[in-house]
């Protein structure tokens, strides 16, 4: 007689054909993983156009729109939405059809208006935070259409002999669904927030420098995008369209000297242990480096974000820098974050370069060096708490 194997019998039901779709429905693939490549999404398109706009209007004049660094600005700010869905639909593990598809979404999405708002503006003359705005969801809203759009076109990907009608087809009309549900929802969360931050700067300028520094270098050490997060709260539009413009520059100016503190402060902190290496990782790199460090002893964070704190406190009054858009969330991180600074500044006078200065580098350094020795002398951090793989 044949030998009976028990051979485990093969997986049925929806959970086995997400699984064998690649598709995992977590937080951190989305809003970890997908978020991560919607930030180099944003570096290839909004960072590029603003770094270019600046180099375009230094060597060319800012009235100069035909010179080939303006050209490039224009359409890499353009392909933003398309950038973003790319991203997104690759990280996800889209099919070539998918990810091509998401190109089309991440653009449709990223200008969506209000419906109706576009043909027919008179119809919401006056009413609150709709007949003043645009309404458009811009990186936010991208985010989730795209990853709605994906998942779905995944699920239909090479299940058909048409499969190369099939596939984008339903990748496009779930992308267009989704905006039609989200953006206008998306882009008013995100208008109120914005409101809200400008608004509480306004009042309270130096409660809420210290409040939003902390909060956004947080952000950026952790496995989140700081960037992209930024990218959609401190827009330039969403700003513009807004009733406490000037506050809102102010908290975006906080945000980035807040990341910068992050970095510079563990660069700094941790020399003794990562040297040279270590200080150009952090603090040109990431101090999303330290996470693995943090989780096993959470009381080094200390240092840097009490550094954020003052810097953002003192940036939203005593120096009162500002800065809009990507830049606010990306810290020292090849210097995005001071010419951020830069770049939004009304003046660049001895004030601007002496907080640039003071506030991105000199606090961190000193408070977070400073700090650090006192919890080494306490007990609080050890030799090798620091330390770094590198």
């Amino acid at each position: 007689m044949e030998e009976q194997t028990n051979a485990p019998a093969p997986e049925r039901g929806f959970r086995a054909f997400l699984k064998r779709k690649q598709i995992e429905i977590s937080p951190k693939r989305y809003f970890i993983d997908a978020m991560g490549s919607m930030a180099l999404a944003l570096f290839a398109t909004l960072l590029m156009s603003s770094i270019l706009g600046t180099l375009g209007d230094l060597i060319f004049g800012a009235a100069s729109k035909t010179d080939f660094l303006h050209v490039i600005k224009t359409y890499a700010a353009q392909a933003t939405g398309m950038a973003i869905g790319a991203a997104i639909a690759y990280n996800l593990k889209g099919s070539p059809l998918v990810i091509f598809s998401a190109t089309v979404v991440g653009a449709l999405s990223n200008s969506y208006a209000f419906p109706g708002l576009a043909s027919d503006p008179a119809r919401f003359a006056g009413v609150p935070y709709l007949g003043d705005m645009k309404f458009a969801a811009g990186p936010a809203g991208v985010f989730f259409v795209v990853i709605i759009a994906t998942e779905v076109g995944k699920m239909v990907s090479k299940e058909t002999k048409v499969d190369i009608l099939v596939t984008p087809l339903t990748v496009l009309l779930s992308g267009f669904l989704a905006s039609f549900l989200i953006c206008p929802l998306v882009a008013f969360v995100m208008y109120w927030v914005m409101e809200f931050i400008g608004l509480a700067t306004a009042f309270v300028p130096l409660l809420m420098g210290a409040v939003v520094a902390v909060i956004v270098g947080m952000i950026l050490t952790l496995p989140i995008s700081s960037a992209a997060i930024c990218a959609s709260i401190f827009a330039a539009g969403m700003i513009a369209e807004s009733s406490r413009p000037e506050s809102l520059y102010l908290a975006a100016g906080a945000a980035c000297v807040g990341c910068c503190c992050q970095m510079v402060g563990f660069a700094a902190a941790s020399f003794r242990e990562n040297r040279w290496g270590g200080l150009v990782a952090q603090g040109l790199g990431t101090s999303m480096l330290q996470m693995g460090n943090i989780c096993k002893n959470p009381r080094i964070w200390i240092a840097p974000t009490v550094a954020s704190a003052i810097s953002g406190a003192l940036s939203t009054t005593a120096f009162r820098l500002r800065c809009v858009g990507l830049s606010a969330g990306m810290g020292t991180c090849g210097l995005v974050g001071p010419i951020g600074l830069f770049q939004a500044a009304e003046t660049h006078d001895v004030r601007f370069w002496l907080g640039l200065v003071l506030l991105c580098f000199a606090v961190p350094v000193v408070v977070s060096v400073g700090l650090d020795l006192l919890f080494r002398r306490i007990g609080w951090v050890k030799d090798g708490d620091q330390k770094l793989a590198l």
